[in-house]
């Protein structure tokens, strides 16, 4: 099941819509930015409701 979940591009800004599926529990992963198509570092974690908390980071980032 894939949830909706809007991140902001830490590099230009812009908010985008990714898609995560909180099915698989934990993880770290790239993906381009939708408009400055720069890596975006997301990191999910999903708590034991289910529920998904996404945090974006530049690659130079912790």
């Amino acid at each position: 099941m894939l949830t909706p979940a809007d991140v902001s591009c830490p590099y230009c800004g812009e908010s985008i819509e990714i898609l995560i599926d909180a099915s698989a529990g934990d993880q770290r992963y790239i993906e381009d930015c939708q408009v400055c198509c720069r890596p975006i570092t997301l990191s999910v974690q999903v708590d034991a409701d289910g529920d998904a908390q996404v945090r974006a980071t530049g690659e130079n980032e912790a």
